[in-house]
This record gives structure tokens, C-alpha cells and sequence, in this order.
């Protein structure tokens, strides 16, 4: 039983080890597309700047209200 387990924990971490790769493929891809070309990165850039003004957006004082923050529950 110890060994199906252990092989099935292989399993699972391979296939997360899988995923990380991939995510981390696209993530270079963007990379590379924002380097080879720079008006790319311009526009990305503007649409952050866009989205963190976005209206409904937190003010940074609207952070620190206690109704916003997350409560956590433990469960025994």
C-alpha cells in the first residue's frame, strides 16, 4: 500500500512539475513578444495603468477597512 502510494505521489508532482513548465513556457513567450517588440510593452503597460485606475478600483484607504478584510475560520 506504502509503495502505490508513493507512486502515486510521483504522479501528482509530475504532473504539477508539467504545469509549472507550461505556465512558465507561455510566460516566457509573452517575454519574449514584449522585447521584440517594444510598442507591445507600451500598450501592456497602458492597459495596467488603465486597470489599476479602473472606477470600483480599492482606494489604498479602502484596504485597511476591517469589512474588506478576509476572515479566517479554523476547522478541527
Amino acid at each position: 500500500m506504502n509503495e502505490e502510494r508513493a507512486r502515486e505521489g510521483v504522479e501528482h508532482l509530475q504532473a504539477a512539475a508539467i504545469e509549472v513548465i507550461s505556465a512558465m513556457k507561455a510566460f516566457l513567450d509573452v517575454a519574449e513578444d514584449l522585447v521584440r517588440d517594444p510598442a507591445s510593452a507600451a500598450v501592456l503597460a497602458s492597459a495596467f495603468a488603465e486597470a489599476a485606475r479602473a472606477p470600483g478600483a480599492a482606494a489604498p484607504d479602502e484596504a485597511a477597512d476591517p469589512a474588506t478584510r478576509v476572515t479566517r475560520i479554523r476547522v478541527s
